[in-house]
């Protein structure tokens, strides 16, 4: 596997240990539709909660969180949507962003909540 998805794996497994541990309940890790994914899918306060987890080993250029994209964002707002619709939901979605730096010298978790709004 390559190192970036290493990476990635452990930053998902550390953001999904880390939400558990504010009380978020984790229902679904990496659901895909069609060429998107859900990264973690999770419940609190009567939400849905999509979280996007960013890792990278350095914020040299920016921050993770950057590299969400109105374009990023459409994809998992259709998917969001197509995930509620197969589980017949009824209930307020919010999208979060969990940034995580993480390398020899550094791990940080920025948890970044509604992040973003769908578009109506």
């Amino acid at each position: 596997m390559a190192e970036h998805n290493e990476l990635g794996q452990q930053g998902e497994e550390m953001a999904a240990i880390y939400l558990a541990q504010k009380g978020y309940e984790v229902v679904k890790r990496n659901y895909r539709f069609q060429k998107s994914e859900l990264d973690i899918i999770a419940r609190k306060d009567g939400k849905l909660i999509v979280v996007e987890v960013k890792t990278r080993n350095s914020d040299y250029l920016a921050g993770p969180e950057i590299t969400i994209t109105k374009k990023k964002q459409k994809a998992l707002i259709k998917a969001a949507n197509f995930y509620i619709l197969e589980n017949d939901l009824d209930t307020e979605t919010q999208f979060d962003i969990v940034s995580i730096i993480l390398n020899n010298n550094e791990q940080t978790i920025e948890h970044l909540e509604d992040a973003f709004y769908p578009l109506l």
